[in-house]
């Protein structure tokens, strides 16, 4: 619990050096998609109009409500593979570190990860997460544990479960600047501050990332042309009509062994697959491949009726 506390206290922080105390009312046309297609990487791209990104860093620093249920993984690969960016595209992406589904790779569909197996707990969690590898000193670094945390902090009574197949992007992996990607944020393991940029660590902390994801689906779509119109962020406790469907928000814990400066990551620039990009690029993917009657349970007992879950799906507290 004080791991959840201070990362609250994180993104009070974090919310109030990004500029956001209140909502903007000044946002562009809504799904302002980035335009990257020179680089062939558009999937990689988003900008988040002013509303979007107010709504998901208010988000970040909403208190918890004790409704949740996570799944610890592990790094299983790495791969130059985005099985939802380019499908069938076998080593046209740039470097990913995969969780959970030990068999993702470029050509991963519902079946293929169904038929696989897991090192997350629990084991009838098949889905894949993935995200770009970290380097220090141009080293990779794999991730020390991952939890993903599913949490009911939108309108949770009428939280349904992820329909099974369900895949989408988070995140800009080619952002140009830290306010251009509110999604994700740096920490040290045990200390308040955080930042969209690499922080760097003291001795005696581990790194770590919060990547969050919507909770609103439009109840049609498992996938759309850029990975994310068929998704999008509350506005406090309310979805909007187009995505009227509340699903509990998914958001990757990443830790790793590392502290201090020399930290790059995989990306994109210039069309070209680098492994020099700055902290403000993190970016993620999930593809849902739950067995959907555990998934379906685990909502009902822990996120519509207010509970605190472990990786079993039973209640820890209340």
């Amino acid at each position: 619990m004080l791991h959840r506390l201070l990362a609250s206290t994180a993104a009070v922080i974090f919310l109030v050096t990004a500029g956001w105390v209140t909502a903007r009312n000044d946002a562009p046309a809504p799904h302002a998609a980035s335009r990257h297609a020179a680089s062939g990487h558009a999937g990689h791209a988003y900008t988040f109009t002013a509303a979007q990104a107010a709504a998901i860093v208010a988000q970040a620093a909403a208190p918890l409500r004790g409704s949740e249920f996570r799944a610890d993984c592990f790094s299983s690969h790495r791969k130059g593979d985005d099985p939802i960016v380019f499908p069938g595209q076998a080593g046209r992406s740039h470097i990913h570190e995969f969780y959970g589904n030990r068999t993702a790779n470029a050509s991963s569909t519902l079946q293929s990860l169904a038929s696989g197996t897991t090192n997350c707990t629990p084991t009838v969690d098949l889905s894949s997460y993935w995200t770009p590898t970290l380097y220090k000193n141009g080293a990779p670094v794999a991730p020390e544990r991952v939890t993903v945390y599913y949490q009911g902090i939108t309108d949770r009574t009428r939280a349904v479960a992820h329909p099974r197949g369900l895949r989408y992007v988070v995140g800009n992996a080619l952002a140009s600047s830290p306010d251009q990607n509110p999604a994700a944020r740096w920490s040290c393991v045990g200390r308040p501050e955080s930042s969209r940029d690499f922080i760097n660590c003291p001795p005696g902390t581990k790194l770590e990332n919060y990547l969050d994801f919507p909770t609103c689906w439009d109840g049609k779509n498992l996938d759309s042309a850029n990975h994310r119109d068929h998704m999008t962020y509350a506005a406090g406790q309310t979805c909007p009509a187009s995505h009227p469907v509340v699903v509990p928000r998914l958001e990757l814990l990443i830790t790793w062994p590392v502290n201090g400066g020399g930290l790059t990551l995989a990306g994109t620039r210039n069309g070209a697959n680098v492994t020099d990009q700055p902290g403000y690029t993190f970016h993620g993917d999930f593809f849902n491949a739950w067995d959907d009657g555990e998934l379906k349970r685990r909502v009902a007992n822990c996120i519509v009726a207010g509970y605190i879950c472990g990786t079993d799906g039973n209640p820890i507290q209340q």
